[in-house]
């Protein structure tokens, strides 16, 4: 579509004042949308959190990208839109060139912006809505949450002047998120070519930012730039910062005013591969990048970044709102198996997990052994139990045929390649499998840690510049086809922008073998840290029924009736975290008393289970030594928030706990009422925060429902 034709297309860009809602409090006002900019060669999209802005003559490149929170500028200069590197010689894809100082932007520098010869010319551009990544089944424990996540589209087209080039174009992809300071970048190659095309490397994203950091001296460490920037390829972390491959923060030589004598001030964003992918793109054939997301903040508030963070995931991933509550078995032996399925059914669990050290195998093939399976799954749906189970990848050596060659070595030592021929067969085999037994549920232990192979025999990948993209690749796939046939995904790796439900909430496996009194307060911990940046629903926890890692008889909870305090402790910190975790053993009750203390929790957790899967606010972090409280808020919700204070002392304590409402949504006036007693009426501070009594027992809990006084 040609920049001629634009007034038949977008409208003119409103006037926007100034943001009166907070979007994390009332999202709705803020609709994404594409517009003409005050210039008539401008694009611009917009929310009216964020603003990128697009000047389109004589190339297409961003000439502006605001902060509207804050009324802050986000960057300081003009950079190409992305980089190729085709064949050995990098091609800048948009960009205008000759701006005077890399410290700052004037608007008026940019109508004497010249284009890059070398550079892709852009040609059009095409404005839509956004799509889903890939397809997302939904079972009886998902959620309504919107997919794809509601917002504007814009593509970029550009075109190679290159005589060796001619006909190989590239699209830049943008996507911005209705009601969330988000945009979404990615690319694709097309080869319009006579000849197939080699793709060394890219660069999908290129923005000179503001620096946050401005010392003389060059520091130990530097601050970056207060944007949360990752992409869907991720992988070997529970946690984002670890599993983030793509996102650097390097030197800009362009920025030659920057006060650091050095020169090394690190306000360059750059979105890239580490290596790779070193891909042929056959004639007639495209070729998609990952997809890199942009999260601007407006604060520098920890509690407020993180709910930033993880309503980003709820948006971008709404699956990993999906929590049954599930039972791991650590057996195979049918009679176990149906027992275990037949107490979920009872006290109100949703799912059954055939575990690791139980003996399932997912690579069978033996027509016997796979009906068995199916038998034990039909009788699991027919108590309305989900059943699934462990399937070790990484992590293992299959033979030197098959494994990573690397000669530093795998990740976990010995691991096969995704693209050896086994490689390719394992993930065949458990399609099948799950076609076959009807199971629901995959735990996917050791995924795919980001291995390099230097194999040149391996049939998926021709050498080491290309394995690890065609790994990635391979497993990514997977998981969106199980994604596709609602398999829920446990997987210890952070793949849920790629299709996975849950990871580990982060704990060490050895703690389960302490003291069950101490595994109690640890567990609390946990909980309260790993929930900074996930939402309670992303992150499993552990609760060993039977030994773990050597821990002796103080350890373990069976007999379970015998320990029944400790095993309603842990599911109390669950439960009331709105957090799943992995009970493992070969049953959840062995006596009636016991029996109704599980049920006592799971019809509690099921009362309350919209604002307890919903966010948590950090109030007091556990300590053994003192009160502690978590808060989940939902202002859509009728109960706002949800306050629980646990005491790990040997005596009563009664003290006042300051509860922050201001995420709740409420302004003035809360309900708030401990356990199922009568509502108290309070008066919020200008702080939006209550003082409340609390009186709590000697190891032992209590609550507060927070409500609108109507």
């Amino acid at each position: 579509m040609s920049s001629t034709q634009w007034n038949a297309i977008c409208p003119k860009l409103p006037v926007q004042g100034p943001v009166t809602e907070d979007w994390l409090v009332n999202p709705v006002p803020y609709q994404a949308g594409v517009y003409q900019g005050e210039h008539e060669q401008e694009i611009v999209m917009t929310n009216g959190l964020i603003r990128r802005t697009w000047r389109i003559s004589p190339n297409a490149a961003t000439v502006a990208f605001d902060n509207l929170m804050t009324q802050e500028t986000i960057i300081r200069g003009v950079k190409p839109e992305a980089m190729l590197r085709l064949d050995g010689e990098d091609k800048h894809v948009g960009g205008l060139l000759g701006q005077p100082d890399y410290a700052y932007l004037q608007m008026e520098w940019v109508d004497d912006l010249t284009s890059d010869p070398e550079a892709f010319q852009f040609t059009g551009y095409e404005v839509g809505m956004t799509k889903e990544r890939f397809a997302w089944k939904r079972v009886s424990y998902s959620n309504d949450a919107a997919w794809p996540p509601p917002g504007a589209a814009l593509d970029i087209h550009f075109a190679s002047t290159d005589e060796k080039y001619q006909g190989l174009k590239v699209t830049v992809h943008y996507e911005m998120y209705d009601g969330i300071p988000l945009i979404g970048k990615w690319l694709t190659i097309h080869n319009g070519s006579g000849e197939r095309v080699k793709l060394d490397f890219f660069t999908s994203e290129i923005l000179a930012v503001v620096e946050w950091d401005s010392p003389v001296e060059t520091p130990d460490r530097w601050e970056y730039p207060n944007l949360h920037v990752e992409s869907d390829y991720s992988f070997q972390g529970m946690a984002q910062r670890k599993a983030n491959r793509t996102t650097y923060w390097v030197t800009d030589p362009q920025y030659t005013t920057q006060i650091n004598y050095d020169c090394q001030t690190p306000a360059l964003l750059e979105s890239r591969p580490p290596i790779g992918p070193d891909a042929w793109i056959e004639v007639g054939e495209s070729f998609e990048t990952f997809r890199t997301f942009e999260l601007i903040h407006d604060s520098t508030d920890r509690e407020r970044k993180g709910l930033a963070q993880r309503k980003m995931y709820r948006t971008l991933a709404p699956w990993t709102m999906e929590n049954p509550i599930y039972l791991h078995v650590k057996s195979m032996d049918k009679n176990v198996i149906r027992e275990a399925i037949d107490q979920c059914e009872a006290v109100g669990f949703e799912m059954v997990i055939l575990s690791f050290g139980s003996g399932l195998d997912m690579e069978s093939e033996d027509p016997a052994y796979i009906a068995g399976l199916r038998e034990i799954a039909d009788y699991a749906h027919s108590k309305g139990v989900a059943i699934g189970g462990y399937s070790l990848l990484a992590s293992r050596s299959i033979s030197p045929e098959h494994d990573v060659v690397n000669p530093n070595g795998a990740y976990y030592v010995h691991s096969p390649c995704l693209e050896s021929k086994w490689g390719q067969d394992y993930f065949l085999k458990l399609e099948t499998f799950f076609e076959e037994t009807g199971f629901d549920i995959l735990e996917h232990d050791g995924s795919y840690p980001g291995d390099i192979c230097e194999s040149t025999d391996h049939p998926g990948h021709h050498g080491r510049e290309d394995s690890q993209w065609k790994q990635w690749t391979r497993i990514s796939q997977f998981y969106q086809w199980c994604r596709s046939r609602g398999v829920y995904l446990n997987v210890p790796d952070w793949y849920f922008l790629t299709g996975s439900n849950k990871a580990g909430m982060g704990y060490r496996e050895v703690n389960w073998a302490l003291p069950r009194e101490r595994q109690i307060v640890l567990a609390r911990q946990n909980i309260y840290d790993g929930t900074w940046e996930k939402t309670p629903s992303m992150g499993w926890m552990f609760v060993p029924l039977t030994e773990y890692h050597g821990g002796g008889p103080e350890s373990t909870l069976e007999p379970l009736s015998e320990h029944l305090d400790d095993y309603s402790a842990h599911m109390m910190n669950n439960f009331t975290a709105g957090v799943q975790a992995s009970y493992r053993g070969f049953r959840l009750y062995d006596t009636e008393a016991t029996k109704q203390v599980v049920k006592q929790w799971v019809d509690f957790y099921k009362q309350y289970r919209a604002i307890l899967e919903s966010d948590i606010i950090h109030v007091r972090r556990p300590s053994g030594r003192d009160l502690d409280c978590m808060l989940h808020v939902n202002p859509a919700l009728q109960q706002k928030g949800m306050a629980f204070v646990y005491n790990p002392l040997d005596q009563e304590v009664s003290q006042k706990i300051e509860l922050p409402l201001y995420y709740t949504g409420l302004t003035e006036l809360a309900r708030i009422r401990e356990q199922d007693g009568e509502g108290t009426v309070y008066t919020l501070d200008r702080e939006y925060r209550v003082q409340v009594q609390v009186k709590v027992p000697a190891k032992s809990y209590t609550w507060f429902v927070i409500e609108e006084v109507e």
